[in-house]
């Protein structure tokens, strides 16, 4: 059973950075596509990132040139770098893969400060 565990958040004002960081057990991790997804308070979970096995990426525009997503397959490990944060980054991130497994981490709490 695959397992994500994941770390790096915190309480950062607006126009800081963090780096989040996901451990993946229980997987073929270099064949997978990944994704980082983000839930705030009273919304719905949404996608801020993902990387393909090949290291193709992709974000949507409420986060692309400020997010970068990045793995090592010698340590199936996924990382989230987030900078120029502001108040509305804030929510609990969570790694999975591109279609998400019902395994989901705690996640790792986000906030920021105005």
């Amino acid at each position: 059973q695959v397992q994500f565990v994941e770390s790096g958040g915190g309480l950062v004002q607006a126009g800081g950075s963090l780096r989040l960081s996901c451990e993946v057990s229980g997987s073929t991790f270099r064949f997978k596509t990944f994704a980082w997804f983000r839930q705030a308070p009273g919304k719905q979970r949404e996608l801020v990132a993902h990387i393909t096995s090949t290291g193709f990426t992709y974000y949507p525009d409420s986060v692309k040139g400020r997010f970068t997503i990045s793995r090592d397959n010698t340590w199936n490990t996924v990382y989230l770098q987030m900078s120029s944060l502001n108040p509305f980054d804030t929510a609990v991130y969570y790694c999975n893969f591109q279609i998400p497994s019902t395994s989901w981490g705690q996640g790792t709490q986000v906030t920021v400060s105005s």
